[in-house]
Formats: structure tokens, sequence, C-alpha cells
């Protein structure tokens, strides 16, 4: 059974950071952890971390606030089990809990598993998607 919650120290940051790009800096995890509009849902199978997702509340001012959606990650070991769907919706009961008017992410157009995941969530598809981005080097 999978059980999803929310991740409150550095701690379990870092036990699951095989579910992120590169390892979990500490910094910065503590500085996401600080941000009461940051969140960092986790699942679990039987005690181990086996997907994660991350949401922003973003606030504008002719939109309010809405949930980005950051991150989502399933191990391989736990694909295709719903797990992606349950902490997409789990995100978004947070989202409505927290009074965001809706919730959104950007999906590059080849990514079938994650156009599929969120389908099943119930996202609308709004149309292509082209990522643009920017990074900045410590």
């Amino acid at each position: 059974m999978t059980e999803i919650r929310r991740a409150r120290t550095v701690e379990e940051v870092v036990a699951a950071q095989h579910l992120f790009d590169g390892p979990a800096r500490r910094a910065a995890s503590e500085k996401f952890l600080a941000g009461e509009e940051n969140h960092l849902l986790i699942a679990y199978e039987d005690g181990e971390p086996a997907g994660m997702i991350t949401g922003t509340e973003v606030t504008h001012p002719d939109k309010g606030t809405e949930m980005f959606l950051n991150e989502l990650d399933v191990s391989p070991d736990y694909q295709r089990r719903g797990i992606g769907r349950d902490l997409v919706d789990a995100l978004a009961g947070l989202a409505r809990e927290r009074g965001c008017r809706g919730m959104w992410v950007g999906v590059e157009t080849d990514n079938e598993a994650a156009l599929a995941t969120y389908a099943a969530a119930g996202a609308a598809n709004e149309g292509p998607f082209i990522m643009q981005s920017w990074t900045f080097e410590d």
C-alpha cells in the first residue's frame, strides 16, 4: 500500500534523493522546506521512498495563486502502479486545501509517460509546449 507524506526534514529529503536529478544539497533542502509555499510529497512503498512530487505556490496579480507542479519522479522499480497519478492527485488536493485556483505543469511534447500520468489525473492538455530554460551556476 502506498503512503504519501509531506517531507518536513532534510533527512527525509536525503533518504529520497535517488528520486531527484542529483544528490540533495543540505542548504537548498533546508531553504525549500522552510518556504511555506514549497511542497515536497514522498510516496512510500513498504517504508521505502518510491516516488516524489514537488510543487510551489505561485501568485500573480491577475491570476491569484496557482500550484506549479515542478517535478515528478517514480523509481523505475515502482513505475506503472499508479504512484505518479496518486502523487499528482495528492498535490492537487493540497493545492485545493491551500486555496489555489488551479495547478499547472510544463511538459515536453514527447514525454509520453508524463502526459499519460497528468491526463489520468484529470489535467487538460493546453496544447504544445516548448521548454525554454536558463541555468545559473552556483
